[in-house]
């Protein structure tokens, strides 16, 4: 398959777009943009976000999101939906999945070790993210899923998370705490036991127990996740997964951003395409030879003091601006390359309306990657 030329291409032949950035580059938004554009296009869309901040619904003009598809009415063809990810909720749903019946599942659901862990363990809400992510995209009556993830390295956990899993489930820890009793692990806890009664006296004997039972009560499961695991590994790594890098033209967020295209290519993945948010706009004057290169920065000093020298000076101030952003971004598009890359413009208002989504939409997705700011 040849490498796709614009955002439109990567958008055409993506079942799923994960969008990946720092904290405060419009990432959320960018994600709304690529679920609308689908609808437009006649597609049935649905963009999920796993930031529990109420970005997404601002964006979309809404009052709030639950973790259910909420339809999004609109004028176009097709369809898009809008939801915000609820870890508990997720984790509830795949242990009565895999439980072998009901008194297992309730025997987990109600265990305290389970509620204290099911939407605050480190690692659970990237599992769950990608969980909910696999069941939009597969078993969903959806064309695409649009993924906004927390802030870059937060992202890349949501990358690693199946895999975590999937080790964990193969520890041999795990296995001691699942089936203490079997065959010849038994002298392993019996030497384990009195580790286990100096843990107790830090954080009490019910946690322990707790512990314990949680993780008895869930054999037998085992497989189920992990299989589950491994398929959602392998939609992440499927060729209609694609990674979209949002950033800003700030030098710290281009390098944050960098970070993540060198990790998603020691995993095997490649960018499919690079937004960048808020660039300064070049005014369109590369075309007029007269105003290239220093003479707009000369004739603001030719016309210095006059109202018009004014104006000058702060086309001068912008054009400078947008060379040092260019040159912030050369080596990451060059990282990035043959991914399109997309210039966004500061734009005059924020999106909190549909119909400003549409017109951001309209900006992004009619710009073409010119090579930047002479």
């Amino acid at each position: 398959m040849s490498a796709p030329t614009n955002l439109r291409d990567v958008l055409d032949a993506s079942k799923v777009i994960v969008c990946c950035g720092s904290g405060g580059v419009g990432k959320t938004t960018t994600a709304a943009v690529i679920a609308m554009e689908a609808a437009r296009r006649g597609r049935r869309s649905v963009v999920v976000t796993i930031d529990p901040a109420r970005r997404l619904a601002n964006a979309l003009g809404l009052d709030g999101l639950t973790d259910t598809p909420a339809r999004i009415d609109g004028d176009w063809p097709g369809e898009m939906s809008a939801l915000m990810l609820d870890t508990k909720r997720t984790f509830d749903g795949l242990v009565r999945r895999y439980a072998a019946d009901e008194a297992q599942a309730e025997q987990i659901l109600t265990n305290t070790f389970y509620e204290n862990i099911s939407g605050s363990l480190s690692g659970t809400q990237e599992y769950m993210a990608s969980e909910k992510l696999y069941e939009l995209a597969v078993e969903g009556d959806f064309d695409l899923v649009v993924v906004d993830t927390p802030p870059t390295r937060n992202a890349l956990d949501f990358l690693d998370a199946p895999q975590r899993l999937s080790k964990f489930l193969d520890h041999r820890i795990y296995k001691i705490l699942v089936s203490p009793s079997r065959g010849p692990i038994r002298a392993v806890n019996l030497a384990a036991a009195a580790v286990t009664r100096s843990l107790a006296r830090v954080v009490g004997a019910d946690v322990i127990g707790d512990a314990i039972a949680f993780f008895q009560a869930f054999e037998g499961m085992e497989e189920g996740f992990a299989r589950r695991a491994e398929r959602v590994d392998e939609l992440l790594r499927e060729a209609g997964t694609a990674f979209v890098l949002v950033a800003s033209p700030k030098a710290d967020t281009v390098a944050e951003a960098g970070y993540f295209a060198d990790r998603l290519a020691d995993a095997g993945i490649d960018v499919r395409g690079l937004i960048v948010n808020r660039m300064q706009p070049t005014f369109d004057l590369e075309d007029r030879a007269e105003l290239g290169g220093d003479a707009v920065r000369e004739r603001a000093r030719t016309l210095a003091g006059t109202p018009l020298g004014d104006l000058y000076t702060c086309l001068a101030d912008a054009r400078q601006l947008g060379r040092a952003e260019e040159q912030h971004l050369a080596g990451l598009a060059e990282r990035v390359a043959p991914a399109p890359v997309v210039r966004v413009p500061i734009q005059p208002r924020e999106v909190t309306d549909l119909s400003a989504l549409g017109e951001l939409g309209d900006v992004i997705f009619d710009a073409e990657d010119d090579g930047g700011v002479g």
